[in-house]
Order: C-alpha cells, then sequence, then structure tokens
C-alpha cells in the first residue's frame, strides 16, 4: 500500500544532507560545509542505526532469541534506540547508563518501557569507575564479568566491541553520503564515542575514494576529567581515543581509518551548535557542535578552499534542553 511502513525498523537510515548556506556565509567559508542530519532517524539520532543492526544480528545468530532480555551501557542515545527497537519486536530492555547524562535520556528510554540503571548504582561498576578515573570501557568489562555473565536469558549488546556497528555505517551511512554528493565528498569529519560511525562510514568513502580525508574528533582536555577539574561539562558520548591505553579504545574503532585528529572543547561546541540554531534553523546536541566546529576549522584552512566537507551530527538538541547547551548566560 503505497509508502506506508510496517515498523520502525523501516524508517532507520536514509537521513538528509543539508549543506549549511547561511552558516558559511557568515564566516566567509570558501568550502562547503554538508552536514548528515542523523536526529531524522526514527529516535533522533545516529544511534538508531547500530541499534537495528545489533539486534537483528544477534537475533541472525541466536543469541537473541523470544523471551530475553535486552541489556547494554550507554552514555544515552544507543539506550534511546535499543529501547525503541526492543519495544518493536517485544523484547524487554534494561540499560546501564552513564549518571552525567541529561535526563531526557532517561525519561525516554523508561517511556520506551526500558528498566534504567546507573551505572554508579551497580557496586561492581561504580566500584571500576571509581579506580580507573570515570574509564567506561574497563567498566564495561566489568559489568559484563561480574554482573551479566551469572544472569540467563539476555543478550549483551556491548556496542563498544561489536562488529555489527562499525558494519551497519560501512553498508548504509557512507553509500548515502556517496550517494548525495554524487562521489563528491572530500573530507569526512565525525565524532569518536564507540568509534563505529568514522570506522565504517569512513572505510566505505576511502574504498570509494582514497584521497577522501577522514577526520575524528576527541573532546579536548579541558573537557575530559582530570585532579584539577574532576567534573568537567563534558560533551557527551564524545571519548578519548588517543593518550590513552589502548585497552581503553573500543574494539570497534578502527585506527588506521582516520588521517587527522581534531581537539573539541566542550565551549567551542556549544557556540556552534547555538549558531546554527539560529542561522540555519537546526536543533543539534553537543556532539554535533563538536562535529561542525571541527568542520569550521577545517574549512577555513587555505588548502581546503573548493572542498567539500560532510560532517555527521549525531543527535537532535531536544534531548539537551535540561543542559547547559542552550543556556546562552553560561559559559564552561
Amino acid at each position: 500500500m503505497g509508502k506506508i511502513n510496517s515498523s520502525i525498523q523501516k524508517l532507520v537510515g536514509k537521513t538528509p544532507l543539508l549543506e549549511l548556506t547561511n552558516y558559511e556565509k557568515n564566516h566567509n567559508l570558501e568550502a562547503k560545509i554538508l552536514v548528515k542530519l542523523e536526529y531524522f532517524n526514527p529516535n533522533q539520532s545516529v544511534k538508531d542505526r547500530i541499534a537495528l543492526a545489533m539486534v537483528e544480528d544477534a537475533e541472525k545468530k541466536g543469541l537473541l532469541k523470544p523471551g530475553y532480555t535486552i541489556v547494554e551501557t550507554t552514555s544515552g542515545n544507543t539506550g534511546i534506540g535499543l529501547a525503541a527497537i526492543a519495544a518493536s519486536k517485544g523484547y524487554k530492555f534494561r540499560v546501564y547508563i552513564q549518571d552525567n547524562v541529561s535526563k531526557e535520556r532517561f525519561q525516554v528510554i523508561k517511556a520506551f518501557g526500558g528498566e534504567t540503571i546507573k551505572l554508579s548504582e551497580e557496586p561492581h561498576v561504580a566500584k571500576t569507575l571509581a579506580e580507573t578515573n570515570g574509564d567506561f570501557v574497563a567498566a564495561i568489562k566489568t559489568l559484563r564479568e561480574e554482573v551479566l555473565s551469572k544472569e540467563e536469558n539476555i543478550f549483551f549488546v556491548d556496542q563498544v566491541s561489536n562488529p555489527a556497528n562499525p558494519k551497519i555505517h560501512e553498508l548504509t551511512t557512507g553509500p548515502e553520503i556517496w550517494e548525495d554528493t554524487d562521489g563528491n565528498v572530500d573530507i569526512l569529519v565525525a565524532n569518536v564515542g564507540t568509534g563505529g560511525t568514522v570506522s565504517g562510514t569512513g572505510k566505505f568513502l576511502k574504498e570509494k575514494n582514497p584521497n577522501v580525508k577522514v577526520v575524528a574528533i576527541q573532546p579536548g582536555p579541558n573537557s575530559l576529567p582530570s585532579e584539577s577539574n574532576p567534573n568537567p561539562e563534558e560533551i557527551t558520548g564524545v571519548h578519548q581515543f588517543e593518550g590513552i591505553p589502548s585497552e581503553r579504545v573500543p574494539q570497534t574503532f578502527n585506527k588506521d581509518i582516520y588521517d587527522e585528529k581534531l581537539e573539541v572543547e566542550t565551549v567551542e561546541a556549544y557556540k556552534a551548535a547555538r549558531e546554527v540554531a539560529k542561522s540555519d534553523g537546526i536543533l543539534i546536541g553537543t556532539s554535533s557542535g563538536a562535529a561542525i566546529f571541527a568542520a569550521t576549522k577545517l574549512a577555513l584552512r587555505h588548502e581546503n578552499k573548493g572542498k567539500t566537507i560532510v560532517a555527521i551530527l549525531p543527535d537532535t538538541g531536544l534531548r539537551y534542553l535540561s543542559t547547559n547547551l542552550f543556556n546562552e548566560e553560561f559559559s564552561v
């Protein structure tokens, strides 16, 4: 019947590219910045892609069966995507979520019928986080070994080591960018959380054109916890990948795929997100602001004059209304 879809699973992907024409003029940019608006996914983030892919991969492999509970750890958006997919497929869902994320994330997951547990509320995990200065990868390892291994009838998604994560970006996100630009893409900009987005998308684009430059974003030093600043205003879902032990880097991140690393501070991400809301009418999250700020730095380089930069914007600004992102009286 025409274009009527039977489930939200049919709505994942095929998100649009938008040129930031007003923003470009305001900054006198001589390179194009195209942004991939991942908030057009059914649950408003890029993580809808991996949520569906990892669940369907587990079903095909017999790792996820009727009556099972899907379990994951997340900084928010993967949990929301999984909660929605679980609801649409009839599974229960439980998520262990980082403490410092916006309250909207907890509320949305609960709205889909999911159970939310703060990482600090699980004793084994809390102990690991305290001992490792908040190492998310180490916390997941502890959760798997000390808690989930003792349960039955669950499927632990484990997005930081699940190969279906980068694979779906290779199969969908990369081809969408290539097709929508008619192959005219010079630079890809993407944040690194699990690293799946930049790894899969970058792999596809480089296979199509080895000259495509891939730029990966990590938080700047002032946006990371330290002894002098233990609780900084962080960029949700964007994690350090250089300058840390290799075992702390997610297995889903291919460190050979990127050509350059750029560091972005939270204040810079806030500034870019606030600006494009007013210049081009898109309401985006902090990590999206980081991607635009990085793309702008690249666009201002003389050698990039006339080039096309594609920045992947992970989610919607509606997930951040309870944070300081759009509080312009707040400065980091």
